[in-house]
């Protein structure tokens, strides 16, 4: 069976994006680490190893604006090219009831799964053989597949920010418990990674 994989950033508090819905609050690190590149070189291991990328409506939307011409841009860093052309490349999934085939240029290799059929379709799709199933962004998608016993592995990457209000990673205890297995910090870096195996709750 394949590993859904969460991987996601937050801040020291707890939380998954700053006041009014701002994600970009949780880099604001990078005026004390202006060479830090931990985040974007874990996100190409991510990528590496998986064969899906799993997202909600708003996280698609806001990847497919922006990543698709970065693997042309020369002003980019040599792992930000990588990650375009990983995500050019990487099946995608999408959770929507509104998103249209026709709105998924340039990116056509995306499956739209309505909202109704999303656990049963990607019970399935673990079920596949192949490589991770990967999930970025996409806050209120994978809470929600977290509490229906989907998820395998939650990755949060806790940066050295205080952001004081915004969206929680968690908004009530998750189902099941969470077992560590790794944690992982990167010279010149303030971020902290640490992995979680996700233990099913008893039938």
């Amino acid at each position: 069976m394949r590993k859904l994989v969460v991987s996601n950033a937050m801040s020291l508090d707890g939380y998954y994006e700053g006041p009014g819905k701002n994600v970009m609050a949780l880099f604001d690190y990078r005026w004390d680490y202006p060479t830090d590149e931990s985040f974007d070189a874990y996100n190409v291991e991510r990528l590496r190893a998986a064969d899906t990328l799993l997202l909600g409506r708003v996280s698609y939307d806001g990847f497919k604006s922006f990543w698709p011409s970065v693997a042309d841009d020369p002003n980019a860093t040599p792992i930000q090219r990588e990650i375009s052309r990983l995500n050019n490349a990487i099946d995608k999934v999408v959770i929507s009831d509104s998103l249209t085939s026709e709105e998924t240029a340039p990116w056509h290799n995306t499956h739209i799964i309505g909202r109704a059929q999303a656990h049963a379709q990607i019970a399935e799709l673990k079920g596949q053989s192949g490589r991770d199933i990967l999930v970025f962004g996409s806050h209120t998608l994978w809470r929600d597949l977290l509490a229906h016993d989907l998820v395998d592995e939650l990755h949060l990457m806790i940066g050295p920010v205080v952001l004081g209000a915004g969206t929680p990673v968690f908004d009530g205890p998750p189902k099941g418990s969470l077992r560590l297995i790794a944690t992982l910090t990167w010279d010149g870096s303030g971020n902290v990674l640490v992995q979680y195996e996700v233990r099913r709750q008893n039938p």
